[in-house]
């Protein structure tokens, strides 16, 4: 089995940064990519951004291209998202995903393995 455990949520003003990291640890070998996704209450799990395992190629919803940044560290199995300029609506649960086959990176149901999330609130 594949553990993920996300880490650098919290509260912080408008306008202001948070980093997030996830670990993934377990049966670990080289998977197809990882993402990040948000949640809040009573909506749908919505894509933020991904990155194929070598993180050369990154994807971003187009809410917050230009503002956030995933980057992968293969050797220590890490994701993480480098959020900046975050505005209320970026409050949500972010989750972190594994995904092991191909896909759409934008799919949340082609993501194998899940962390618990991490909380980010953004103050007005």
């Amino acid at each position: 089995q594949v553990q993920l455990v996300e880490s650098g949520g919290g509260l912080v003003q408008a306008g202001g940064s948070l980093r997030l990291s996830c670990a993934a640890s377990g049966r670990t070998f080289s998977y197809f990519g990882m993402g990040w996704f948000r949640q809040t209450p009573g909506k749908e799990r919505e894509f933020v951004s991904a990155s194929n395992w070598s993180g050369g190629i990154t994807y971003y919803a187009d809410s917050v291209k230009g503002r956030f940044t995933i980057s992968i560290d293969n050797a220590k199995n890490t994701v993480n998202l480098q959020m900046n300029s975050l505005k209320p609506e970026d409050t949500a649960v972010y989750y972190c995903a594994i995904k092991r086959y191909s896909g759409s990176y934008y799919d949340n149901g082609k993501y194998d393995y899940w962390g618990r999330g991490t909380p980010v609130t953004v103050s007005s």
